[in-house]
Order: structure tokens, then C-alpha cells, then sequence
């Protein structure tokens, strides 16, 4: 791996800015460099006691604040949620047997419609429930440091563990992210056999994606999300567009409050989303690809 700044006068900078430095016993003041410290791993859950909905449907809002919402539905054919705000609609399958679901807000406060439909026939659905208000997300971040349906992990999991255990030591939130992504890089290959017999509604399982070695890019984005989540980076799950091809794909953009270079071809800005594309860079493709990023189309983030 190549480093892209001189780690020792980063250190340096960082503990002059801080104001951190040790006095010796000659006198001499000399700087103490600080390894990256994760905050608990922040968690999301469905709360019964708190969900107010129908006998069919129950929808948590109990911690919209941190940027999530959880449900509960039970019906005899296929569910779906939407949540609508403003001219953004997302839309997720939802189980029908009361399984909890979580869901982040990523447009952020604002006015929302949540409607959960059930399929009557063929490609038609009814609405079984729906509810509107006004929701305040405390920042742009929360719902990109939490797990969902779509980056699902708990405390315990072992891609948690693993990620900690890859954050240990490491001096700074980019340094992390350079580890995991170098973990990824090295441990996953695509599974061409999933990519070619996935089905609509498949949902990813980051441990079992580490376990078996094995994804196609919804695995490697939500295993990439997962890890760096629980390590308090807050972290983007992306689909969208990547030209020439116009191929649908997935991948990550991670946030950093600190400016340096991170392990993997590609500059961290202070201040600014950066875009990590794993499946591309984990099966040899040209680094190049990737490039400034105006080959790649956002479309929906979770």
C-alpha cells in the first residue's frame, strides 16, 4: 500500500492544531499522536411501544430523529414501503410476517408520506396504511452511521468485530477506511454464479459476504457500509448508473471531517463525500475506471 503524505508531519500538524503535546523530562515538548478512536457503535431498532399504525401495519418514528424509521407489517400477499418527500420517492419490500424492517431518511427533515401497499394482482398494489409528518433529522449524517434492511448488522456481528479489530491502531479515520477497504479488496471476489440468478428483492448479509469471500456489488457496498458504519464513519450506499455501459451497479461514498490520502488510488478532501467503488477495485479492474467520479450516476442512497 502507498501512503500519499508524509504521516510523521501529519502527525505533527494534528497535534499542533490539537494542542497535544507531552513535556519529557529534559524539558523538550514533543507531540503524543492519538490512535482513531470509534464511538459506540450506533444501532437502530423496530420499538413496538412506541409504533402507531393499524392491526396490519405498524410504523415506528421513535427514532426518525437519528435519521431512521422502523416497521412492522403482516399481510397475506406481497408488501412494499414507500416513504415520499418532496419529489423523492423510495421504495422497499417489506416482509409479510411481522419481521421488523429499518429504513434510513436519507433526504434528510422535511415533510414525509409513508404508505405501505399490498400486491392484489400482478404488478398492482393497495394501499394498506399510510401517514404523513413533518420529521427533523438532527444532521446529514445519522442515517448513514446506522444499520437498515440494507446494511444490516448488529453489535455482535462478526464483520463489526473484524472492523474494529482492522480500526485498532489506526491513527485516523482514513487510515480505517484504508483498512477495511484493503480488507475487502483482498478477501471478496464476484460471484458471477449470484450476479447471473440474482432476484428482485435479494438483500445482502455483510457476514455472510466476509464468511463466504463471495458477493455481487450489493454485497461488497453493504459489507463496506457495515464495517465502516459501526467504526462511527458515516458511510453511503449507492446505486446507480456507471458509463460507458450505462451498468447498474452499486458502491460507497464514506464522509471525513479530515483532509489526507487514503491507501487506495484516490485523494480524501476535508469536508466532503468521497466515492469508494470495491467490486471494480477488488476484481483488478483499471483503477482509472473509477476516475473523477463523472462517470458515475447517483441515483438512490441508502
Amino acid at each position: 500500500m502507498r501512503l500519499k503524505i508524509n504521516r510523521v508531519l501529519a502527525g505533527i500538524l494534528v497535534c499542533i492544531l490539537l494542542d497535544t503535546l507531552l513535556i519529557t523530562e529534559y524539558g523538550r515538548r514533543i507531540p503524543v499522536f492519538a490512535d482513531y478512536q470509534a464511538p459506540p457503535v450506533a444501532m437502530a431498532a423496530f420499538h413496538p411501544e412506541y409504533a402507531e399504525g393499524n392491526d396490519a401495519v405498524q410504523i415506528d418514528l421513535s427514532c426518525a430523529a437519528e435519521g431512521v424509521i422502523a416497521l412492522s407489517a403482516v399481510a397475506k400477499d406481497r408488501l412494499k414501503f414507500q416513504a415520499i418527500q418532496g419529489e423523492s420517492t423510495y421504495t422497499y419490500d417489506v416482509a409479510s410476517d411481522g419481521t421488523p424492517s429499518i429504513f434510513p431518511l436519507q433526504c434528510g427533515s422535511g415533510h414525509y408520506l409513508f404508505r405501505v401497499l399490498e400486491n392484489v394482482a400482478g404488478t398492482k398494489y393497495a394501499v394498506l396504511y399510510q401517514t404523513e409528518t413533518d420529521i427533523t433529522v438532527s444532521d446529514e449524517y445519522v442515517a448513514f452511521l446506522r444499520p437498515s434492511d440494507y446494511v444490516n448488522y448488529t453489535e455482535e456481528s462478526a464483520c463489526v468485530k473484524k472492523a474494529a479489530e482492522l480500526a485498532a491502531g489506526a491513527a485516523d479515520a482514513n487510515e480505517v477506511v484504508s483498512a477495511i477497504y484493503a480488507f475487502i479488496c483482498d478477501t471478496v471476489v464476484y460471484d458471477k454464479e449470484l450476479a447471473a440468478t440474482v432476484q428482485s428483492g435479494y438483500l445482502p448479509d455483510p457476514d455472510r459476504t466476509m464468511e463466504t469471500g463471495m458477493g455481487i456489488c450489493f454485497d461488497y457496498a453493504s459489507l463496506a457500509a457495515a464495517m465502516l458504519r459501526s467504526q462511527g464513519i458515516p458511510t453511503r450506499l449507492i446505486f446507480g448508473y456507471v458509463s460507458p455501459n450505462d451498468l447498474y451497479h452499486a458502491w460507497n461514498m464514506f464522509y471525513t471531517e479530515e483532509t489526507g490520502w487514503v491507501t487506495v488510488d484516490y485523494q480524501v478532501t476535508g469536508d466532503e463525500w468521497n466515492r469508494i467503488d470495491l467490486t471494480f477495485s477488488a476484481n483488478g479492474a483499471d483503477g482509472d475506471f473509477i476516475g473523477d467520479g463523472s462517470n458515475y450516476t447517483d441515483v438512490y442512497f441508502y
